[in-house]
């Protein structure tokens, strides 16, 4: 019976397409492993059979991984401006998948090869206006354009607002910017004045002596009085609010901040 068996299941065996050795992946993958021995082999003497190594010889410690290995930096050459980059002509070393994908896939970059080299090495030196400053100053200037800065001034104390006040709230929220690139309003704000506390206004900052950007502003009062001072707002800066001047509420309604600053936090 089993010999009959048998018979009858070897074509099935040689015609399936599990045990055939075609369907066995034979990939070539391109690994390699840098090993060291732990333990040195034993010299041999000139013309004298080699020595028989022993199991500790057989022990190796792992130098180097290139699977796992950082590829390096690739350097292109930008074609346009890239914001956070550079300008065109500029070569610049990013990742190799960001420079496949969203450089030369887009055309915003070439190789580095030695004839793109000659071929943009003096194109800055040619450009007669140059549209930004930097290669980081349009991403100040968006992030700055959808900020709302809140400004504390004294409730108690006369005052008027100063390009310095300006300076010391941004300051207090993270962000460096020079008194003398601060544009306040033509029309001055003075206070102590409650009825700022639901009005904006803007102020014109200047980044690298360039590139101008309006920055969405509001009054908020405070007192060393606990029981005199204001309740904070949460979300200020989600309210759609009233200028301060009438004249200024075009650019005002330009401005789309997304995020709000509180020099009281």
């Amino acid at each position: 019976m089993w010999k009959t068996l048998g018979k009858a299941v070897a074509p099935i065996l040689r015609e399936s397409l599990i045990l055939t050795p075609e369907n066995v992946l034979q990939q070539q993958l391109r690994t390699t492993y840098i090993l060291k021995r732990r333990n040195s082999p034993f010299l041999n003497k000139n013309g004298s059979l080699p020595k028989r190594l022993k199991a500790k010889h057989y022990i190796y410690d792992l130098v180097e991984d290139t699977n796992v290995n950082r590829e390096p930096d690739m350097n292109v050459i930008l074609t346009t401006y890239v914001a956070g980059l550079g300008d065109v002509g500029d070569k610049v070393a990013v990742r190799p998948n960001y420079a496949y994908n969203k450089l030369l896939m887009t055309g915003q970059a070439v190789y580095a090869s030695p004839e793109n080299v000659e071929k943009f090495k003096d194109y800055q030196s040619n450009i007669e206006e140059k549209t930004y400053s930097s290669a980081t100053s349009q991403r100040a200037v968006d992030c700055l354009s959808r900020v709302t800065l809140s400004i504390i001034m004294n409730k108690e104390t006369p005052w008027v607002l100063k390009p310095w006040h300006v300076k010391a709230s941004f300051r207090k929220c993270g962000y460096w910017v020079p008194e003398e690139t601060i544009v306040l309003p033509t029309n001055p704000i003075t206070g102590p004045n409650l009825e700022l506390e639901n009005k904006e206004f803007f102020v014109t900052i200047t980044v690298n002596n360039m590139e101008k950007v309006n920055v969405r502003c509001k009054i908020h009062h405070w007192t060393t009085e606990v029981v005199d001072r204001l309740p904070h707002e949460k979300d200020f800066w989600k309210k759609k609010l009233d200028p301060v001047f009438s004249e200024d509420a075009a650019i005002l309604a330009e401005l789309t901040p997304n995020k709000g600053l509180n020099a009281d936090q």
